[in-house]
């Protein structure tokens, strides 16, 4: 059973413990990687601007996974079973962008993993996910289409594709300061408000702590960065937000609650796709969180603004599941 029979404070709990275990791990972290050298490495071609946060330490993720982490240790839940999927999924996603980061910090440049590597390390998990998350059905909520749908021999590679594309979409939208933990912890408030319509207490826990243990890390990530989350902290998130989004029945719903992730996603294919065929560049620099910079949007601003984006998609989709 849950340490209370309420779910609204077992949200309250888990967001309390989560927020101050971010917020007393950030100040004891942040000068451990200091001292380990875990520095992120900039790329020539990025923004000028950036040049600046070279040497700023990354794997920060570890605050708000740890953070998350906590209070998930040390309750005791309704359905262990949803509790495991998601935890794993943040862990072992997290792992992948763990080994990515310890080889940029190694080898001091920004390579890392080989993109076919990591890519088939994700292609991994995702198999493995899609398939543990036949255990809670095959049903899914269309959006514009009233109730679930069951998709049948199709939710599997739905799932596997879907796992894999919201890892490395949360991961391109981590380029700014607080904008992935910004975009992340209102997906994360979306979350906890769907957990309440659908009375399922775990996502409602789950949820209210990855909230607190965001919204602590953005006092140490937002502008100016104390520290980046690394592919540690990214490839976590996604995760993340792809076990949630299947406990909800909700996958079909990222492209709208989650179109920052998307957008992001989509203007990195656009810029490769053209630039293959045309040696022309659609935007001036991709993702698009980069086009907007170098046509002298401040980071805050961008970060503002596409949070403001989140917030009224987040809206739209409750209004859409609802009716």
């Amino acid at each position: 059973m849950n340490l209370f029979s309420d779910p609204i404070l077992n949200a309250v709990m888990f967001f309390v413990m989560s927020s101050l275990a971010g917020l007393i791990l950030g100040p004891i972290v942040i000068p451990r990687l200091k001292q380990l050298k875990f520095g992120q490495a900039i790329r020539e071609e990025g923004p000028q601007s950036h040049l600046q946060k070279t040497g700023t330490p990354t794997m920060g993720g570890l605050i708000f996974i740890v953070a998350f982490l906590i209070p998930v240790a040390f309750s005791l839940t309704f359905d262990m079973p949803k509790v495991a999927f998601v935890a794993t999924a943040v862990l072992s996603f997290g792992a992948v962008g763990f080994l990515d980061d310890y080889l940029k910090v190694v080898k001091k440049h920004n390579l890392g993993l080989r993109a076919k590597h990591k890519f088939i390390l994700q292609g991994i998990l995702s198999i493995v996910f899609a398939l543990w998350s036949l255990n809670w059905g095959t049903e899914s909520h269309i959006p514009f289409i009233a109730g679930v749908v069951d998709l049948g021999w199709f939710y599997v590679p739905l799932l596997i594709v879907m796992f894999l594309a919201i890892d490395n979409a949360v991961n391109l939208t981590d380029g700014l300061d607080g904008l992935a933990s910004s975009i992340t912890a209102i997906v994360s408030l979306f979350f906890l408000m769907m957990g309440f319509v659908q009375k399922d207490t775990v996502v409602i826990t789950l949820s209210a702590g990855m909230l607190g243990g965001l919204i602590a890390y953005l006092k140490f990530n937002w502008y100016p960065a104390k520290v980046f989350m690394g592919d540690t902290g990214s490839l976590a998130l996604g995760g993340y937000v792809g076990a949630m989004a299947v406990l909800l029945k909700m996958p079909l719903f990222i492209p709208l609650f989650g179109l920052i992730y998307f957008i992001e996603t989509l203007s990195v294919m656009i810029q490769v796709g053209v630039y293959k065929k045309t040696k022309k560049r659609v935007f001036k620099m991709a993702p698009i969180h980069h086009h907007f910079e170098m046509i002298g949007w401040n980071e805050v601003t961008i970060v503002s603004r596409f949070s403001i984006l989140t917030i009224l998609m987040c809206l739209l989709s409750y209004v859409v599941y609802v009716h």
